[in-house]
């Protein structure tokens, strides 16, 4: 890349205030009502931010509903049902609701500045996820007003939850809605792992990225492989409920096992998922307080990625007692201790920062200490109850409890407020009470112990989870009361957080620009006033860049790098590779737009709607949905742009346009599709257990799907793929052809899809006999209603070809829909493999 020396001298000041006036025209945030619309990082971070509190506010006050009846033995201030909804909407809104989603809140309003972009590669994707989660959290939480909240635990355990008549509503409110709200969770770790492969500066090779920045890519790679088994079960459970399909009915050979598999493969992996991005945030402000890198930078990104991969590994850890093989139970044992190893790596690396630096005791340093302590103790009753024997006394204790409590709140919570502490001037110009802030820090410390610790005890004598009142002869009562006690201490703390923070700071100073004298490029950029972030894009060659690369800030801010203006009044920021950091072409990126509301709203209403077994209004709503992305997708910036190269600063030229695997948007579809691949892997996991667990499968008298109208399904699909790479190769060559091609697509997809359903029709399964039937139809319908979804893609790529948005080298669109039809390939064939070839095969437990 060519430099121009006279970029480091200084600028004149007419074009300074004409650049500035053209980031200003072209990032301007709406007014007024229409504030809403905005999709900048800095607008929809803080917002995700304070509704993922909301919901901590609202499941805390549940959790104080919890404690207060068990202050004092056989207390009747709730009822049991209402107490069995309060304890599962406490535990459903800390899970899902607050401890993810404030992960990828955080890590929107930072992580752009951060990687010295202005902004992550599909802003209105993140203002999207932000509105389901919102509609989806309102409707979950709202329910308890009704009566009608979920009350079988967060974990919603079948054949409980399974029977309509048992639970109510309420399951299918958590099902629909959690499924609903996770959709934000991937979209939003979508927008993160593109955002840190594709968006850093030029220089910042991955060895050189932050190590906030490498934590966030790791856990939104473990959202991608985390989230779609829930999705796939609470698919599996739903189908049950609405429709009496037969998955987890032992009697129509279903198994309750199955939902316990699929949950914690999940829900070990979220414990992780919840943690790394907290320990991210220490890992960032220890080197700030210390002024010392962290110690042993590389092993910690190597321990993280270890605790990635052994977290997945460890679900059966919840399982102990539902009576797996013993070699099963050793090797689940051996793996939950092993994880301790790179957690212990990570925590080691940073006591070792603490002594070689020189640490001052600020608030955002007490809470982080705060975090290293409790969680380190949880850590230690962690590899307790890894051990198989203790497990066996301890499950469904409160000892399970308080390890829980010590893990997550000292692992996440802690480490949240310093965050909060930290980064606050940098999203609000101001800065927060220290004293306030101490004060806030001792009363949650102090507090959190006295509830929690109590708890250990409780367990080991016996009191159960989830208990709604005891008996007073019982030997708990001592304990309960402290600590019921304690959490209101706790409670205190954080009333005094939340006043600091929300409190008018109108005549507070203003923070200085960096008050913490820190070393990543979001204390670079020129305050909270100015939504285009960054003021120009620096070239990176340290990983401390404000430290070892002396002058770069005042660079930064004079606009002495790239991109310093917006001359044609778009918003605009580079796209660099993946490995090196080169810079590859400018991304132009989407302004303010209701249609990220109407698209949470209609899809919100699609999954409400079929809460209730509305299914038309669902549909319509659904289709609403679809014709809502098309219109976003329609008018968003693709396209060809008028001029082909943009003029960066400093002799840089780039392309304003790009297709395949240099693109973001190629990376975006290639994510997606993976996460769309796990949930499909887990209903392919479904077809497995029952193959393992039944003696026969598919059971005696059962006729297996034809195989001869599945075979050529598989193969008209396939058919459809092809058509998809030819009418990419014909356009590419700038032959003819490649609309026809495109025509052809939905007709042998169409085609493919009813042979496959009439392979399952013709044989008589009917999912409500038995969990075969049900198993085969799932598949089919995955497939089906992929099928639905590719064959709007070269009918669209058509129409955008006709109306001149697409060409032989503008075909971003047309690539997008052939890396989805080749996943969507893959599927096919182990669905075909499935239903044409695994019946043949003895099945393991015959």
């Amino acid at each position: 890349m060519t430099q121009v020396p006279d970029d480091h001298q200084p600028r004149d000041g007419g074009r300074d205030a004409a650049e500035r006036a053209s980031l200003a025209e072209a990032w301007r945030t709406p007014t007024g009502w229409r504030y809403v619309s905005a999709v900048n990082n800095s607008h929809v971070g803080k917002w995700y931010i304070l509704a993922a509190f909301g919901f901590f506010t609202f499941a805390g006050l549940l959790a104080l509903l919890i404690r207060t009846q068990l202050a004092v033995p056989e207390n009747d201030l709730l009822s049991m049902e209402l107490y069995n909804q309060v304890f599962t909407l406490h535990g459903t809104a800390m899970m899902f609701l607050f401890a993810v989603p404030i992960f990828e809140a955080v890590a929107i309003l930072i992580l752009p500045e951060m990687l010295g972009s202005r902004d992550l590669p599909f802003p209105r994707l993140s203002a999207f996820g932000f509105w389901c989660f919102v509609i989806g959290g309102v409707f979950v939480c709202g329910s308890i007003f009704w009566n009608a909240a979920p009350s079988g635990g967060w974990f919603m355990y079948p054949p409980l939850s399974s029977d309509p008549e048992q639970t109510g509503i309420g399951t299918d409110i958590w099902l629909l809605g959690l499924s609903f709200i996770e959709v934000a969770s991937i979209a939003a770790a979508i927008e993160l792992i593109v955002g840190v492969l594709k968006c850093r500066p030029p220089g910042m090779r991955l060895n050189l990225m932050p190590l906030y920045c490498w934590y966030v890519l790791v856990v939104a790679g473990m959202i991608l492989f985390a989230f779609p088994p829930l999705i796939a079960g609470d698919l599996l459970l739903e189908m049950e409920r609405a429709f009496g399909w037969a998955f987890f009915d032992a009697d129509r050979g279903g198994d309750p096992l199955l939902w316990q598999h699929l949950f914690w493969i999940f829900g070990h992996p979220e414990v992780y998922i919840i943690f790394l991005p907290s320990i991210a945030l220490i890992a960032t402000i220890l080197p700030a307080m210390t002024r010392s890198p962290v110690v042993g930078h590389s092993w910690v990104i190597l321990s993280a990625i270890g605790v990635a991969f052994l977290s997945f590994g460890l679900w059966v850890h919840h399982m102990f007692t539902t009576g797996l093989p013993n070699i099963s139970l050793g090797f689940f044992s051996a793996a939950s201790e092993a994880v301790a190893i790179p957690t212990g790596i990570q925590i080691f690396c940073f006591i070792a920062t603490l002594l070689v630096g020189r640490a001052s005791l600020n608030a955002p340093m007490l809470f982080a200490g705060g975090a290293l302590a409790i969680f380190v103790f949880g850590g230690l009753t962690g590899v307790m109850v890894a051990i198989v024997p203790f497990d066996f006394q301890a499950h469904d204790s409160y000892f399970v409890v308080a390890h829980l409590h010590y893990t997550l709140i000292g692992g996440m919570l802690f480490p949240i407020f310093a965050g909060v502490y930290y980064w606050y001037p940098f999203a609000t110009g101001h800065m927060l009470s220290e004293r306030l802030g101490r004060w806030a820090f001792w009363l949650m410390f102090a507090g959190f112990n006295i509830a929690f610790l109590p708890m250990h005890w409780t367990g080991v004598l016996g009191m159960p989870r989830r208990v709604w009142t005891y008996a007073a002869d019982m030997g708990w009562n001592e304990l309960n009361l402290v600590s019921s006690a304690g959490a209101y201490i706790l409670a205190a703390g954080f009333v005094v957080f939340a006043f600091d923070v929300l409190r008018p700071k109108g005549r507070t100073p203003t923070a200085p620009a960096d008050p913490w004298k820190a070393a990543t490029l979001e204390w670079a950029r020129e305050g909270p006033g100015s939504p285009w972030g960054i003021r120009s894009v620096p070239e990176i060659t340290t990983r401390y860049p404000l430290w070892q690369q002396p002058g770069l800030k005042d660079e930064i801010l004079r606009g002495a790098w790239y991109l310093s203006d917006a001359k044609d009044g778009r918003r605009e920021m580079m796209v660099t590779d993946i490995l090196d950091a080169r810079p590859m072409f400018v991304q132009r990126i989407p302004g303010p737009g209701f249609v990220t509301i109407f698209a949470a709203g209609f899809l919100g209403a699609a999954f409400i709607f079929a809460t209730y077994h509305w299914w038309l209004a669902a549909a319509a709503a659904l289709a609403a949905f679809v014709a809502t992305v098309l219109y976003w997708l329609w008018t968003g910036t693709g396209g060809i742009p008028q001029t082909p190269r943009r003029d960066c600063g400093r002799g840089l030229e780039l392309p304003l346009y790009a297709s395949g695997a240099g693109s973001a948007g190629w990376w975006a579809m290639f994510i997606t599709m993976i996460g769309d691949t796990t949930a499909f892997v887990g209903l392919v996991f479904a077809y497995a257990f029952f193959w393992t667990v039944h003696g026969s499968f598919p059971p005696p008298g059962t006729t297996p799907p034809d195989p001869l109208p599945a075979s050529g399904g598989a193969l008209l699909i396939a058919a459809a793929w092809a058509l998809m790479m030819a009418a990419r190769g014909l356009n590419a060559a700038g032959r003819r052809g490649a609309g026809a091609a495109l025509l052809l697509v939905p007709v042998a997809a169409v085609a493919g899809a009813a042979a496959l359903a009439f392979a399952a029709f013709r044989a008589g399964l009917d999912p409500t006999r038995h969990a075969f039937d049900a198993t085969i139809w799932v598949l089919i319908l995955w497939i089906c209603a992929h099928v639905a979804a590719g064959i709007l893609m070269p009918l669209y790529c058509l129409a955008r070809f006709r109306a001149g948005h697409m060409d032989a080298t503008h075909d971003a669109e047309l690539r997008n829909s052939v890396l989805f039809w080749t996943f969507l390939l893959v599927q096919t064939g182990v669905t075909w493999a499935l239903i044409a070839l695994a019946p043949l095969i003895p099945s393991g437990a015959s």
